[in-house]
């Protein structure tokens, strides 16, 4: 989404583009042969990755299709695109950084051993988790893998979802963790969150957080966890988690730079049996309803 203009894709292989003010259609990009899986778009161009091992760039305006990135010999999951780079991670277990404007190939990204389901890019550095249980940290402009977040701490099953700054990398994953890296040395921090379900169902599927706040979706895929978003408050005195009886997540004792120094512990979980699966997480202000501010060094 940009501006009041938003971007769709489709298992019916095509994307649209809407204008979320009216809801009308008002492009219709098509050229992708099989489900469009990931979009990306910068108000200028957008870019897809489809299961038809294809990324496309297109221009919404005139529909038509710029650029066919064909390198991928597996279903495109994932992308990031910050209007000079493509990248693009795929079932083939390779990550693939293009250059936006001409199409080519710049490096391919090897180490990962399963499906990349999840990346940042932030300037050079890219940090991509992969349903192989490791985080690994690149340079996209060499390709050149900085650091492999591995060790006896690291999680037990597939990355569900990452945040990172220029000092931390926060993880999430199917183990029931969330755990802290240092981002220069790879180096294993800490545990933010262990659910007692960890290890036998219990999943954290999405993390999010502002300068005060941190959301981890989570849920399990047979029953043993419910279904909520647990809220942890980083206020005044460390964090303060509110605690629900429903709640089996703890927040362990560290001291670490804020938002992550922890002191009391308690968490509110907002939700129940009844929901499904949490795909994504967006924080906003709660009082004036502007956006809160994105994870940063300060």
């Amino acid at each position: 989404m940009h501006n009041q203009v938003c971007v769709s894709g489709s298992r019916d292989a095509t994307l649209r583009v809407w204008d979320i003010q009216t809801g009308e259609c008002k492009h219709l990009l098509i050229g992708h042969m099989a489900a469009v899986r990931c979009v990306q778009y910068d108000g200028i161009r957008v870019v897809s990755g489809a299961y038809d091992c294809l990324v496309k760039v297109w221009d919404p305006v005139s529909e038509t299709c710029l650029h066919s990135l064909n390198g991928h010999n597996n279903r495109v999951y994932s992308l990031q695109f910050d209007g000079r780079h493509i990248v693009s991670g795929s079932l083939d277990t390779t990550i693939r950084v293009w250059d936006a404007v001409n199409g080519t190939c710049l490096h391919v990204l090897s180490g990962h051993r399963s499906l990349t389901s999840g990346m940042e890019l932030r300037d050079n550095i890219l940090v991509s988790g992969n349903a192989d249980s490791l985080v690994k940290i690149w340079d996209i402009t060499t390709g050149a893998c900085l650091q492999t977040l591995d060790g006896p701490s690291k999680h037990q099953s597939a990355v569900t979802c990452l945040l990172f700054n220029s000092k931390y990398v926060m993880t999430s994953s199917d183990d029931g963790t969330v755990k802290l890296w240092d981002i220069k040395t790879g180096e294993f921090l800490r545990d933010i969150v262990k659910l007692d379900s960890g290890g036998s169902g219990g999943v954290v599927w999405r993390i999010q957080l502002d300068k005060t706040r941190l959301v981890c979706a989570v849920g399990s895929r047979n029953g043993t966890e419910e279904t909520k978003l647990i809220v942890f408050d980083f206020s005044v005195g460390g964090i303060k988690c509110k605690s629900s009886p429903t709640s089996t997540s703890t927040a362990q004792e560290a001291s670490i730079t804020e938002p992550w120094q922890v002191r009391e512990r308690r968490a509110e979980a907002i939700g129940g049996a009844d929901l499904n699966q949490i795909l994504s997480i967006r924080i906003l202000g709660s009082i004036n309803n502007e956006e809160g501010p994105s994870l940063d060094e300060n």
